[in-house]
């Protein structure tokens, strides 16, 4: 599957071990080839194009880098509910914040996608709803004290324990809400 990229040399520009596996499991050979870049987006943009402004300055950063033959993929993830953007927390009181704040209520969860060569880029975004249950002080306690997700938008993983007894319902695709809408990413591929 996937023919089409035989001639590239696929990068993923990503840290997430959640990420890696899933284009592993794809059947994808990539390397792993990340910038930095400062995660500032400009005010006013509504919640679905953050995530694609972000994985597209993602791109960017590769710019003169790129090689004809290089296909990079780039992502990011943010967590909406109500007009609260949430990312990764800063730190454990930032972390109790966000998960009080999704206790008993639905969310957004959004991801962007940014695909691009030296001439060529996709770009999209993926909604999924998810439903958390109240939840206590002692899960959101116990689940940061052990689980310690500041490296996951709004604070939390749904594979994880929190994921198996918080959350009562998704609407739309799961691995959107682990943090790469896979099934998307596979359709955008096969026409790249």
């Amino acid at each position: 599957m996937l023919n089409n990229l035989k001639d590239y040399q696929l990068i993923l520009a990503s840290q997430s071990p959640r990420r890696h596996q899933m284009l592993k499991e794809l059947g994808l050979i990539f390397e792993i080839r990340t910038k930095e870049v400062e995660e500032i987006y400009p005010e006013g943009l509504i919640p679905d194009q953050i995530p694609v402004y972000l994985a597209e300055l993602k791109a960017k950063a590769f710019g003169a880098d790129f090689k004809s033959n290089e296909l990079v993929i780039t992502a990011d993830t943010i967590v909406c509910v109500d007009d609260w953007i949430l990312g990764k927390p800063n730190d454990r009181d930032d972390a109790v914040k966000m998960l009080n704040a999704l206790s008993d209520r639905s969310h957004q969860v959004i991801s962007g996608v940014c695909l691009m060569s030296k001439d060529k880029k996709i770009s999209f975004s993926t909604i999924t709803n998810v439903h958390f249950k109240a939840l206590s002080e002692e899960e959101i306690d116990y689940y940061i004290d052990n689980y310690k997700p500041f490296d996951k938008a709004g604070a939390y993983g749904i594979q994880e324990w929190i994921g198996f007894i918080g959350i009562d319902g998704i609407e739309g695709s799961y691995f959107n809400v682990v943090g790469l809408p896979i099934q998307r990413l596979y359709q955008e591929l096969l026409k790249f």
